[in-house]
């Protein structure tokens, strides 16, 4: 018989879970006041920062005293509150900045599909068309341009978490060309041309995005003479032919999508060329919540999925990309390794 004690503790924590959207609204409303960062030269009284931030001072002080209740800014006897370690990374100016990444999270488009999670389970489908009209992302890319920046934006923060590790695991000694599918912005392209002088990189993305290209892969830009940036889906065509193709956290549509992609890979490539498959493995995740998440995203907006290491080779073989390994890479993310053999399939 479970005790009282351990019955209050259970109840306590399902709430915690279930009030976990305060969480998510009150990351995006201190990142959007900017707290974090009028927090920087030390520990303030809500009334103080509430006229610097043109905020209410009680309002205010609630929207803290909840953060702190989650550990993001810390609170002293006097009542003042200061930064910590987690609240650091909601300012703009931190290396580890986790801003952008927060507002994606938050942003208003997911409140209006977060209610269509039982359809996506019942059905097994994305909700997206039947909600927004289309496709989710030619939905923001036609009609919320804004979201597409956001989301480019996160996707370059976190990428900002993990290049260099990355880029170390990839293994490129020997590598001439490097081709970064579905790369964002080029930030992991930029650490790989930085840390291999000898390399020349494609950059392929959406228009929208590559559009948004970080200025040293650009014309006219530091690493322009050994950087390609080319506007393209890749699940339609990969024109590039490369020594080593990366596909780092996109292969998480529906299978067919993922099959295409990796099909023009193995299409493009040279024999030989390695396929290295880069993102969050449901078997191989140091951050179970955080993975499971995404994955019901995913299943939201896109009818995708994370992907276990198994599924990963599975797709692989279906592609006609044979499996090499799967390995760490020292952050979040794991490593899959394919190569394209000799005479396609």
């Amino acid at each position: 018989m479970t005790s009282i004690s351990a019955l209050q503790s259970d109840i306590s924590r399902i709430k915690e879970v279930a009030w976990g959207l305060v969480s998510t609204a009150a990351l995006v409303t201190a990142v959007d006041l900017g707290i974090a960062r009028a927090l920087a030269a030390g520990p303030r009284s809500a009334t103080a920062l509430a006229r610097d931030l043109d905020a209410d001072p009680v309002a205010l002080a609630q929207l803290l005293d909840a953060l702190v209740a989650r550990e993001i800014f810390d609170r002293d006897d006097s009542g003042d509150y200061r930064n910590n370690p987690l609240s650091n990374l909601l300012r703009e100016d931190d290396p580890n900045s986790v801003t952008y990444l927060v507002r994606w999270i938050g942003h208003p488009i997911f409140w209006r599909l977060w209610p269509h999670l039982p359809g996506a389970v019942k059905e097994g489908k994305a909700q997206s068309a039947a909600v927004l009209g289309s496709d989710f992302f030619r939905y923001i890319h036609t009609q919320e341009p804004e979201a597409v920046s956001v989301f480019t934006a996160a996707m370059t923060q976190a990428s900002n978490h993990t290049a260099d590790a990355v880029v170390q695991a990839l293994g490129l000694s020997g590598t001439e060309t490097v081709a970064d599918i579905g790369g964002g912005q080029g930030r992991l392209l930029r650490t790989i041309l930085d840390t291999h002088p000898a390399v020349r990189g494609y950059l392929l993305d959406l228009d929208g995005v590559v559009a948004q290209a970080l200025p040293e892969l650009r014309a006219g830009g530091a690493l322009a003479d050994r950087a390609t940036v080319l506007a393209g889906d890749c699940r339609a065509d990969i024109p590039v032919r490369a020594d080593v193709y990366v596909l780092k956290n996109i292969l998480e549509w529906d299978d067919d999508s993922t099959r295409r992609t990796l099909e023009n890979v193995r299409r493009n490539a040279r024999p030989g060329a390695r396929v290295l498959v880069v993102e969050t493995l449901t078997d191989h995740t140091p951050e179970p919540v955080v993975t499971s998440a995404l994955d019901l995203l995913l299943l939201l907006n896109v009818a995708g999925r994370k992907h276990s290491s198994h599924h990963v080779i599975e797709l692989f073989e279906q592609a006609g990309i044979t499996f090499a390994e799967v390995r760490p890479t020292g952050t979040f993310l794991a490593l899959v390794e394919g190569i394209v053999p000799e005479g396609g399939r």
